[in-house]
């Protein structure tokens, strides 16, 4: 009698042991999606052997996760685009070789990097701190791999002509900063909201579920499923951040910025890879055939299937495509093609 007590008593802490994380996932799910989302970037981070720092500089902070150690192979420093942050690249990081070098900083201002001023969140001006930050972890030591997505790629275009001695090869991915010659669906909503004086929503700063949804049909072609509790918790991780968003994306539509990639594309020297989704509806795909006649000696490959958000989109493929270029470069030493 006492044994089949035991083994009930067992049979309970056993059951309650198991339960109280069940319980508190769905807790999570459904009373706070955005805790639960911190969590699963923490847990995703943990996973792939990313560590999280910060560096300082003159009172400036940057946070950045990186993986590995500087090697054979060039260090790649990845650039996320507007609203996002260092985590973007975990998809295609999970890819890429662990002997790799990477590093993945939040941009100016976003996510844990010190949030300052308009003037530090033009393209120029984040160019001037990506260099800053590059320089304080010394990744210059010797030539990098420089990787943009969208408004990343548009300041990682501007860095690579600025610093050319510091960029062994880079990647640009659906860059924003180029005058493409045909409109998409985001060019529109852009037309409407300068007519109405920036007075209307910014479709790229959701701030309910029902606008994060449709943020996620116009960066992807591929159709996600996401729980509308999770797009709420989407919202609710967003929304504190959304003056500061607003603030950046007047700063990136301002003349001197909107098209900064393309006036500098003629200084670039540094071998280029340009990926691109063929159903982007934010920056049209034929700004990659402006790349290409500027800089007929880069590379381009086009995405079937995909959209502005290659990088959630196709994660596999995009790795793939990288490290191919990067090793592409190293045994020719610095030949390139162009493909499609």
């Amino acid at each position: 009698m006492a044994a089949d007590l035991d083994m009930v008593n067992l049979f309970i802490i056993a059951g309650g042991t198991l339960a109280i994380p069940i319980l508190a996932f769905v807790a999570s799910f459904f009373l706070w999606p955005s805790a639960l989302i911190r969590v699963y970037y923490w847990y995703w981070r943990r996973t792939l052997g990313l560590q999280v720092r910060y560096a300082d500089c003159g009172g400036y902070r940057f946070c950045y996760s990186y993986r590995g150690k500087p090697g054979m192979r060039p260090s790649i420093l990845m650039l996320h685009g507007f609203s996002a942050h260092k985590d973007t690249w975990l998809t295609v990081v999970k890819y890429l070789p662990k002997h790799l070098h990477i590093v993945c900083v939040d941009m100016p201002g976003h996510e844990g990097t010190t949030r300052t001023n308009s003037e530090d969140y033009s393209i120029q001006g984040q160019v001037r701190r990506i260099h800053q930050f590059v320089e304080t972890i010394r990744l210059n030591r010797k030539p990098f791999h420089l990787v943009g997505t969208s408004m990343g790629g548009n300041v990682a275009g501007v860095y690579a002509a600025c610093y050319p001695s510091e960029i062994c090869s880079m990647t640009l991915i659906c860059p924003d900063g180029i005058r493409h010659p045909s409109e998409t669906k985001f060019d529109n909503h852009l037309q409407d909201l300068e007519h109405s004086n920036y007075t209307l929503n910014i479709p790229l700063i959701p701030t309910t579920p029902e606008e994060m949804e449709d943020m996620f049909k116009l960066c992807s072609h591929v159709r996600f499923k996401i729980p509308q509790q999770i797009l709420q918790g989407l919202v609710d991780v967003r929304e504190p951040h959304n003056t500061f968003y607003q603030e950046v994306f007047m700063e990136i539509v301002e003349e001197s910025s909107r098209y900064a990639l393309q006036e500098h594309l003629h200084l670039i020297t540094a071998p280029l890879q340009v990926l691109w989704g063929k159903q982007d509806q934010v920056v049209d795909v034929s700004g990659a055939s402006v790349i290409a006649e500027i800089l007929p000696g880069c590379r381009v490959d086009l995405l079937e299937k995909c959209g502005h958000s290659v990088v959630m989109e196709r994660p596999c493929r995009t790795a793939k495509l990288i490290l191919e270029f990067i090793i592409l470069q190293q045994d020719t030493g610095g030949g390139t093609k162009k493909s499609s």
